[in-house]
Order: structure tokens, then sequence, then C-alpha cells
């Protein structure tokens, strides 16, 4: 379970950021992550929500926004959903393909508190 790990590297981040504001608490935590990022969704929640335990941050909302992989064909310029790592065009077959979106695991913001 790897998740654990994001998610005290994420709480570390967030802890910094928080601090470096100025922050008596954090209120709220945006996560983008994406389809083929290799996190599970339910053990990131579950890692998440016990990497904030005890923290500046153990009263935050953590808000999880998924997104879908995406991938785009070079040779027809059409986008689509990738079915599998080798990413083969749908309306040419082509394997001339790119990924546009699907690996993101990103902090996306974090809103604090101050007194």
């Amino acid at each position: 379970m790897h998740e654990l790990s994001i998610a005290l590297n994420i709480m570390e981040i967030v802890d910094a950021e928080a601090r470096a504001a100025g922050a008596d608490e954090v209120s709220k935590i945006e996560l983008e992550i994406g389809s083929w990022s290799g996190v599970e969704p339910d053990a990131i929640e579950m890692a998440m929500a016990e990497a904030i335990r005890e923290t500046i941050a153990s009263k935050a909302k953590v808000v999880f926004h998924w997104r879908k992989a995406m991938a785009a064909c070079e040779d027809c310029c059409n986008e689509f959903e990738p079915e599998d790592i080798f990413k083969i065009c749908p309306y040419c077959n082509s394997l001339n393909t790119h990924l546009l979106t699907g690996k993101e695991l990103n902090i996306k913001s974090i809103e604090v508190v101050k007194d």
C-alpha cells in the first residue's frame, strides 16, 4: 500500500505550505489524481484520513478530483479514452498516440485559516 507514503508526503507539503503562510489550521485540501497514476481511490482516501490525524489539517475536508485518462492520435488528431497502455486509436487504429491526461497526482489547492 504505497498510498500511505503518498499521503504522508502530501501532508509534509501541506504542512510546510500552511506554516509558510502563517496559518493556524488547514480547512480544505484538494487533490487531483489521474486514473493511470497508479493510485487506488479507496486506498488513498483511507490513507489521507489517517495522514491528516493530529496535524495542522486534522479538521480539513479532503476533496478528490479524479481525472480519466485521455489520449490523442498524432495521425488523425482525434482524442479518445484509451482502454490500455498501448493507446490504440479507435478511429484509425494507429499506435502513434500519446497520453494527454491520466497520470496526474497533484495538490490542486490548500485552504487555510488564520486568526
